[in-house]
């Protein structure tokens, strides 16, 4: 898509922040499970994606997330990772992700924020800021040097989304929104939208608008992410 000269270089770049969720990466093959009822390729989320369970059963949710790695490691990412990573030619674009998977990375965008961990780094389950990056599986016995098990550097359900100040702060900056895949349910990412300034153009991107009509300047665009993401580039190439 060529944009018009205004956008090129020497212009001011408008800072355009993405909220983007799983519905982005299903076209390249991930599951989501927000319609699934609590089960997610079978496996009940208590079981995997808690705390609790990973107290119960640390070995089902290290073979979960395993799992879930070479699924990741498998995919490619699909033209609405690449539309959103285009627009850095034109606007500021820091994406806030909802995604544990490194797709956005991969299409060429620079500044992601994983508001929900990378499934690429594991963490000590004692203090999580012991981080390292993996490829392959995490096993019961891989240690980190405080001596505690590695676990998956994900937060989980009932665990505090400690990037949530940092994605404040960004969002109430945006001078152009986009939500892209997303539900808006999940919380506390899904109040993110409430501190954008009131004023500014909103977009939301999904196959399935949720309930949106409380946010003000909002455009809804009803289609699958890769669709959508391109009209959403030919409405910003008009403005």
């Amino acid at each position: 898509m060529q944009f018009r000269s205004a956008y090129f270089c020497g212009m001011h770049k408008k800072k355009l922040v993405v909220l983007s969720g799983a519905g982005i990466s299903a076209e390249s093959g991930l599951k989501t499970f927000r319609d699934s009822d609590g089960l997610w390729e079978g496996f009940d989320l208590e079981e995997v994606a808690t705390p609790r369970g990973w107290r119960k059963n640390p070995e089902l949710v290290l073979d979960f997330y395993n799992m879930r790695r070479k699924n990741v490691l498998a995919a490619e990412p699909n033209a609405a990772h690449y539309g959103l990573a285009e627009l850095e030619n034109y606007y500021d674009v820091q994406i806030i992700t909802q995604n544990i998977d490194d797709l956005h990375e991969r299409a060429g965008s620079l500044n992601v924020l994983h508001l929900h961990g990378e499934i690429f780094k594991m963490c000590s389950e004692q203090d999580r800021r012991h981080v390292k990056e993996i490829r392959v599986n995490i096993k019961l016995g891989d240690l980190a040097p405080d001596g505690f098990q590695y676990r998956p550097d994900i937060v989980w359900f009932e665990e505090p989304v400690e990037l949530i100040p940092v994605a404040m702060d960004i969002v109430s900056m945006a001078e152009i929104l986009v939500i892209v895949g997303t539900s808006l349910v999940v919380y506390p990412a899904a109040g993110l939208i409430n501190f954008a300034p009131y004023d500014i153009p909103k977009f939301i991107v999904d196959k399935k608008i949720p309930y949106t009509s409380a946010i003000p300047h909002l455009t809804a665009i009803e289609k699958p992410a890769s669709e959508g993401i391109k009209e959403l580039m030919e409405i910003l190439e008009k403005h």
